[in-house]
C-alpha cells in the first residue's frame, strides 16, 4: 500500500496570498492530518475522505488553529459520522485545551469534536494506522515537536518548527521524504533564540529527499530544490 502525501497549506506563521497555514494529510492505511492551522478546516472536504486522526506539532496557531473551529462545527451541525477523530497533542496538551474552552464558556466542546490523546516524546504511538515517534526540538521557549511517520516500510519525516539541531538531524535521518519548513532567508538567524530556519539548514539536516514547506512567498528557494505548495500530491 502506497502513502499519498497532500498538502492541504502550507505558509508560515502569516499566510501567504491564497494559502492556508499548516495542514499535511497522509492517506495510506487511513487518514492522517499533520497540524491543522487556519484555513485547512475548509480545504478537507475537497479530499472526499474523513480524517481519522489529527496530530498537533505544538500550540502556535498557525498549526492548531482550525481545530477551534471545527469545534464549532461539529457543536452547531447535524453528526455526520459514528466515531469521532482522534486527536493527538503534545505532553499536557489536553489541560491546555481546557483553559482554551474555559476563554470560550464551552468546556464540552473538545470531547464532543475529538477522541482526545497525549503522545509522549521518543515513544512510538499509533494513530490512523500510521506508526508515528514524536521527537522534540527547540522552538523559542516552548515545547514543540517533529514526526517520524511510518507505514508499509515508507517513513516521512515532518520538523513542524524548529531551530538547527542535533534532534532535527535524527529526526530526518533514514526518512523516504523531509518535510521541513524553511521560513527564514538566508544568514537570518531569527534573534538570540532560534525557532525556524533558513533553506540551507533545513538542507543541511536533510538525509535524502526533502520537500520544503513553512516558506514566505518571497522567498526563493535555491535552485532545483522542490517547495510545498497548497494541492500538492506527492507519493512517498
Amino acid at each position: 500500500m502506497s502513502v499519498q502525501l497532500t498538502v492541504i497549506g502550507c505558509s508560515p506563521a502569516w499566510p501567504n496570498p491564497g494559502s492556508a497555514q499548516s495542514g499535511y494529510l497522509l492517506e495510506g492505511p487511513g487518514a492522517l492530518l499533520l497540524d491543522c492551522g487556519p484555513g485547512v478546516l475548509g480545504r478537507l472536504p475537497e479530499r472526499g475522505r474523513e480524517v481519522d486522526a489529527v496530530a498537533i506539532t505544538h500550540f502556535h496557531l498557525d498549526h492548531c488553529g482550525d481545530i477551534v473551529p471545527w469545534a464549532w462545527y461539529t457543536a452547531y451541525s447535524p453528526p455526520t459520522r459514528e466515531t469521532l477523530p482522534e486527536l493527538w497533542l503534545p505532553p499536557g496538551g489536553i489541560e491546555e485545551l481546557g483553559v482554551f474552552a474555559g476563554f470560550w464558556g464551552v468546556p464540552w466542546m473538545w470531547e464532543k469534536t475529538f477522541t482526545l490523546h497525549e503522545y509522549e516524546a521518543e515513544r512510538r504511538f499509533e494513530a490512523a494506522g500510521f506508526e508515528l515517534e514524536a521527537v522534540q526540538l527547540p522552538h523559542y521557549g516552548m515545547q514543540a515537536f517533529g514526526f517520524r511517520v511510518s507505514s508499509n516500510g515508507k517513513t516521512l519525516a515532518y520538523s513542524g518548527d524548529s531551530a538547527p539541531a542535533d534532534e532535527l538531524v535524527e529526526l530526518a535521518r533514514g526518512a523516504d521524504l523531509f518535510l521541513v519548513e524553511a521560513t527564514l532567508s538566508h544568514g537570518d538567524k531569527d534573534g538570540a533564540l532560534r525557532g525556524h530556519l533558513s533553506a540551507e539548514e533545513a538542507l543541511a539536516a536533510a538525509d535524502g529527499p526533502a520537500l520544503l514547506t513553512h516558506r514566505p512567498a518571497e522567498l526563493a528557494a535555491p535552485d532545483g530544490v522542490p517547495v510545498a505548495y497548497d494541492g500538492l500530491v506527492v507519493e512517498i
